[in-house]
């Protein structure tokens, strides 16, 4: 509710899946300035994972569960898997730390004057653990080493024999965050054509479809579409229509939508489905429902109804965007 939108208005990406990556080197150029999703994977959460392990946070269970989906869609082993998350215990607690010995950072301890990367790319978890599982799979027999002299291979640790101590919480975590799932993103950039929908996700296909239906109906304030007993839709009342006919409940206002959402991460390409917000980030005005190839399908304000629009503008208050999923 309460949305208008303002000359000049648009949509900062900030949410991401879990990864996005495609083997070593596809890591790093998909997460690190590719400028698209071809021939990358994304590395969602499967099932019902447990999602807890003993004394851990959901951050520490977020960084393992990154490091769980490079290690699987790179072809690691779970061996490996095991070995990365002990070495991340003991090097950082599974935090991603911005400091540490010298100039040791991220959820590795990795340095940076040691080649290992940018800070900017050691405290980057997706990064961080790809290069831990280059060095360990570079690693002569390294399956048929413990735990811990694995792990010390990589890290080369001051202290060779603390890894062993973590090797049983480490198997429990990754039996906590192991149902991952990786498959091909998609390549399409959709084409912002009701007429010739693209999109990533059935889900995203059907809300598009529902929003491209509802064009030309008029701007309400607070409404929530014909199926609803109103004659029109605000801005967010359209997107939360267009989602509940997918199957996706969002909260209702453009603010809420925002904060309660999976963002896509800044400098990672839209998709056909995601939600596009204006405004500050402490205060979302408007939300539109990005239809790919530079387009939106939204309610903008008073006196204007539901169309397609390009989503920047040459002075706008793009502010972020949403990548909504059951």
């Amino acid at each position: 509710m309460g949305c208008k939108l303002a000359i000049g208005v648009a949509a900062l990406i900030l949410a991401i899946p879990l990864l996005i990556g495609a083997g070593f080197a596809g890591i790093v150029s998909s997460l690190f300035g590719s400028s698209s999703a071809s021939g990358s994977l994304i590395c969602t959460p499967e099932g019902a994972p447990t999602g807890t392990v003993s004394g851990l946070t959901v951050e520490q269970l977020g960084n393992a569960a990154t490091i769980v989906a490079v290690g699987k869609q790179s072809g690691v082993p779970e061996p490996g898997w095991v070995v990365a998350i002990a070495a991340a215990m003991q090097e950082s607690g599974l935090r991603n730390l911005p400091y540490g010995d010298r100039d040791s950072q991220g959820l590795f301890q990795q340095r940076p004057s040691m080649g290992w990367g940018s800070p900017q790319q050691v405290t980057t978890p997706s990064y961080a653990a790809t290069k831990f599982f280059e060095h360990l799979t570079a690693t002569p027999n390294w399956q048929k080493m413990s735990v811990n002299d694995a792990a010390q291979t990589v890290q080369g640790s001051g202290f060779p024999n603390a890894y062993a101590q973590h090797e049983d919480k480490a198997r429990a975590i990754v039996a906590a965050v192991s149902g991952v799932r990786c498959q091909p993103a998609p390549t399409m950039p959709g084409t912002g054509d009701c007429n010739n929908i693209q999109a990533a996700t059935p889900a995203a296909m059907t809300a598009i479809n529902y929003g491209c239906g509802q064009r030309g109906l008029p701007y309400v304030w607070g409404g929530n579409g014909p199926q609803n007993g109103d004659n029109g839709f605000d801005c967010s009342g359209l997107t939360k229509a267009a989602y509940d006919a997918a199957g996706i409940s969002l909260p209702r206002t453009a603010d809420a939508q925002y904060r309660s959402g999976t963002r896509v991460r800044d400098g990672q390409p839209l998709l056909p489905g995601d939600l596009v917000y204006y405004g500050s980030p402490s205060n979302i005005r408007h939300v539109g429902l990005y239809i790919g190839n530079g387009k939106m399908l939204h309610a903008p304000t008073f006196g204007q109804p539901v169309r397609i629009d390009e989503y920047r503008y040459p002075a706008d208050d793009y502010a972020g965007a949403t990548r909504p999923a059951k």
